[in-house]
């Protein structure tokens, strides 16, 4: 009987050890590759951290989020290169060619292109596309791809979690705003229950005040000067966005939005 409690232990510590790293493997084949840089702008380490989230990010949001980066050795049009990897490659979170959102990177022309597809179309319309490329814009300009990648990929799944035609950087979303509001409420509201627990105040200005021998006695106005400003009114000296959503060569609609970086 011992022996056979033996046998048993050691046959379920080897089916545990053998399990463990399967499932790690398993693990690691369901990670997607989300991130084609084929400009090389990522060492090996800033890829895989940045594959991996897109991969964690793009499944709360069920939408696959890809990153595209070239040196377009073609000459072709930014936006035209988007949809052509979305026929010729078919992603989606929920089934080839579904939920999907792209930002493609010719560092050829240094112009920049953001599109949606299905869901992320719906989601991620023209205005916030343009909202996104906006804020990554600048470490584009300066070469801070990963950070740039990153505020993309969490931008993205952010402005997914809010419902088309709200503007998800209104401040009222703001969580410290939201923190703030209700501290100055609960403020007012201890300070009101403060003031009424105390007793009234039965003095004034009219206890001591003869009204009868009362009143204005003089009243003078006196200019000093105008006071003139001016200011400069700076023009934008951000990319201008251009080209919006289309249609693939394979049929499939998609918002857009495009700029210089």
């Amino acid at each position: 009987m011992r022996r056979q409690r033996a046998f048993l232990a050691v046959l379920f510590f080897l089916v545990v050890y053998l399990a463990v790293p399967a499932q790690i493997m398993a693990a690691a084949m369901e990670e997607k590759i989300m991130i084609y840089d084929d400009a090389k702008l990522l060492t090996p380490e800033e890829y895989q951290e940045l594959n991996k989230m897109a991969n964690q990010y793009g499944a709360k949001r069920e939408t696959d989020i890809i990153i595209i980066t070239s040196n377009n050795a073609k000459n072709v049009d930014v936006k035209k290169m988007t949809e052509n990897f979305y026929d010729e490659h078919g992603p989606g979170y929920d089934k080839p060619h579904g939920n999907t959102v792209i930002l493609t990177l010719d560092m050829r022309n240094r112009d920049v292109y953001l599109a949606g597809f299905y869901k992320a179309e719906q989601y991620l319309g023209d205005g916030r596309l343009d909202k996104i490329r906006g804020k990554i814009t600048s470490e584009l300009s300066s070469g801070d791809y990963k950070q740039a990648f990153e505020k993309y990929i969490k931008t993205s799944y952010t402005y997914m979690g809010f419902k088309p035609g709200v503007n998800p950087d209104n401040i009222l979303f703001n969580l410290w705003f939201q923190l703030g509001g209700a501290l100055a409420i609960g403020g007012i509201a201890v300070g009101m229950m403060a003031y009424r627990s105390g007793g009234r105040i039965t003095v004034n200005r009219q206890t001591y005040e003869d009204a009868s021998n009362s009143g204005i006695l003089d009243r003078q106005d006196q200019y000093i000067r105008t006071t003139v400003t001016r200011q400069k009114i700076e023009k934008s000296s951000g990319s201008k966005s251009g080209g919006g959503g289309g249609i693939t060569g394979g049929g499939h609609s998609h918002s857009g939005s495009r700029g210089k970086f």
